[in-house]
């Protein structure tokens, strides 16, 4: 066999090309079958000192010795039977010493665990204090495999040094190839990870953005911070109503990317800077970063992006003072996008009453100082499309998205200060989940909720909605169509009322603007309110249809007046010959 010869079992060329990377060399193996893919591509690599040992128990304790020696760490790699258990005592000395040792146990995979077949130990939970962390590295099928098995290497080579360092365990599958043709180990992507007291990478060139997920208001201080930064880069910062920051580089871009019809007016970045936690935007998606830097104090591997290239475990604002510098005034990139981003809000087309319907006019009719909270799927969407006035901020659920809680969440927040008036904007299903809540005794006169009461759970019945494959059917179990009283007129009327709400409502246009100046009135009212709003599923759908296609109507209007144009100077004849030369090109 060729003096470098790897396995075609990706996950072991992951792991090799990543040990290289990160500069692990040392490796003790003991004899087996089980780890044979694994040994067998490295014992004839010139990078790696490869030592033996029988007696696993040994090995252990022999990668302690040496790593304390050398100051490096050092792998073990053992069979799939009682092998591993051996390696305990060992480890537990190298998990109270600080010690890097990385144990890779070789296996076959946990569905072959309770089977009665040999050799097949459960490693699937293991002590607390052999450990600081243990991953699984599973037989490679696809994509989507391959950028875990990435993930998890990473996170577990990363782990040997973190936290003043200690022994890791990685479970590495194994199919038992004897395929061993492979000539060169893939390019990987390596993560690094800094904290305060490291040396820090330059700031690459090129476009730059911050894109902030669910996050915490942010203080004027921090908001200063980020500012500083933005205008030393020309980067912006891209947010939805989660984000929390309400600086001057702040970029909402969900109905731009809504657009079907076109690409991300943004274009690919050269440096994504991820903050906060979870997104749950439209536009996740669709924003392209040759490589992305994390930037939070758990200093946790989020490749939300699949880009992730360096954490930063450290607080957001000693990493903005660190790269920014005060008294830079660079902002020529958000006032481009701001600029293309605005073409799109001036051809906003007629809608029906809708849920985007009513984000759209309620959104610029907040009152001054006022707090917003949204809940999820479509609401949350048709409210990101939409500015909030200054000084108005805003809170969704999006740590689990999910439809319970939000009633209860508004009422929790509108309690800190009962002179702030405190918005809820809900769909029926989400609103009857949580309804107990406002029959709390402590509901203030601050408290205002919206409910926009299709009947179901619109969300999934949008035209583009993947559940809709069912037509009709998709109402009865998955939408959960005709529940709290079909759209009654009178039930939530009844139930706010005898609570002492003030209740409003509407099922046409007129209507609605009617009841929505009494429900922004920006003085406190004497009771809290309740606005519910009768729309349907199929003109949810229609709103987000027109609403993801304005440029391609814009498109479509500006190529009428073009030819009528055209018409009226050449003749119809003129216009054909036009027409012709256009096709030949």
């Amino acid at each position: 066999m060729d003096s470098l010869s790897y396995t075609n079992e990706k996950n072991v060329q992951i792991l090799l090309a990543l040990m290289k990377a990160n500069n692990i060399k040392k490796v003790i193996v003991s004899p087996g079958a089980t780890n044979f893919t694994f040994v067998g591509s490295i014992q004839n690599d010139s990078f790696f000192e490869v030592y033996s040992c029988v007696d696993e128990r040994s090995a252990a304790y022999m990668a302690c010795g040496m790593s304390a020696e050398s100051g490096e760490p050092v792998a073990l790699s053992c069979t799939g039977a009682t092998a591993s258990r051996d390696y305990y005592p060992g480890l537990t000395e190298a998990y109270y010493r600080k010690l890097p040792v990385l144990a890779i146990t070789s296996h076959q995979g946990n569905d072959r665990i309770g089977h009665l077949l040999p050799q097949n130990i459960d490693r699937r939970r293991i002590p607390t204090d052999v450990a600081c962390l243990s991953v699984e590295l599973p037989v490679i099928k696809d994509e989507r495999d391959e950028a875990y098995v990435t993930i998890e290497v990473n996170k577990a080579l990363l782990e040997l040094r973190r936290n003043g360092g200690g022994p890791v365990h990685i479970n590495l599958f194994t199919t038992y190839s004897k395929d061993f043709s492979i000539r060169q180990l893939p390019q990987v992507r390596v993560i690094k990870r800094y904290q305060a007291w490291d040396e820090f990478p330059d700031m690459p060139q090129g476009k730059i953005a911050i894109y902030v997920g669910s996050h915490l208001n942010f203080t004027d201080k921090e908001v200063e911070d980020i500012d500083n930064f933005c205008a030393t880069f020309d980067a912006i910062v891209v947010c939805d109503h989660t984000s929390g920051y309400y600086g001057k580089y702040r970029l909402l871009p969900t109905l731009a990317h809504l657009q079907t019809y076109s690409m991300p007016p943004i274009g690919e970045l050269d440096l994504m800077i991820h903050i906060g936690e979870v997104s749950a935007t439209t536009f996740l998606r669709s924003f392209k970063a040759k490589q992305v830097w994390r930037v939070n104090p758990d200093g946790e591997l989020r490749d939300t992006f699949k880009k992730l290239t360096k954490v930063f475990q450290m607080s957001e604002m000693f990493f903005f003072r660190h790269y920014g510098i005060a008294g830079m005034k660079n902002h020529s990139f958000i006032d481009n996008c701001n600029s293309i981003y605005r073409k799109v809000y001036e051809h906003l087309p007629e809608l029906p009453l809708s849920n985007i319907f009513v984000a759209m006019h309620l959104s610029n009719k907040l009152p001054h100082g006022s707090l917003i909270h949204i809940s999820t799927s479509n609401t949350r969407r048709s409210w990101n499309q939409f500015p909030l006035p200054e000084n108005v901020t805003s809170s969704c659920n999006v740590g689990c998205c999910g439809i319970d809680g939000c009633t209860s969440t508004l009422i929790g927040a509108s309690l800190v200060d009962t002179s702030k008036i405190c918005y809820l904007v809900t769909g029926d299903l989400a609103f009857f989940y949580d309804l107990n809540v406002i029959g709390n005794r402590h509901v203030g006169n601050n408290v205002r909720i919206l409910v926009l009461n299709n009947g179901s759970g619109a969300e999934f019945q949008l035209y583009n909605h993947f559940c809709n494959i069912f037509g009709d059917d998709t109402k009865k179990f998955i939408a959960a169509d005709g529940h709290n009283g079909c759209q009654s007129h009178d039930l939530l009327k009844h139930i706010a009322q005898d609570l002492s709400y003030e209740y409003l409502s509407a099922d046409n246009k007129n209507d609605f603007f009617i009841a929505l100046e009494r429900f922004t009135n920006n003085q406190l009212t004497d009771r809290p309110m309740i606005f519910e709003v009768f729309t349907t599923p199929e003109d949810d759908s229609d709103a987000l249809k027109k609403m993801s296609t304005i440029e391609v109507e814009t498109e479509r209007l500006l190529k009428k007046r073009l030819v009528n144009g055209l018409k009226k100077v050449t003749g119809d004849d003129g216009l054909k010959k036009v027409k012709s030369f256009i096709k030949r090109k």
